[in-house]
């Protein structure tokens, strides 16, 4: 168990890695605004960065969790 842990988390963190990028490309790729003008590609690229760092601070809030949970059975064991 002590040594499967960390594989544990650094496979966890693929995934969540994996997930984040499927995301991004298939969900936030294809945003676009219209109606603004000249501004459209310029808020759309602000939109789709704030959910972006936001999706990335869940994922840091996730691992933190993460870690915390699996580390601490290696801490009681």
């Amino acid at each position: 168990m002590r040594n499967n842990s960390i594989f544990i988390f650094i496979f966890s963190m693929w995934i969540l890695l994996l997930l984040g990028g499927g995301v991004v490309v298939i969900v936030l790729g294809p945003i676009t605004i219209t109606g603004y003008g000249e501004l459209n590609s310029i808020i759309a690229s602000g939109i789709k960065a704030v959910i972006a760092i936001i999706l990335v601070v869940i994922w840091i809030f996730i691992l933190l969790k993460m870690k915390n949970r699996i580390f601490q059975k290696q801490i009681q064991s």
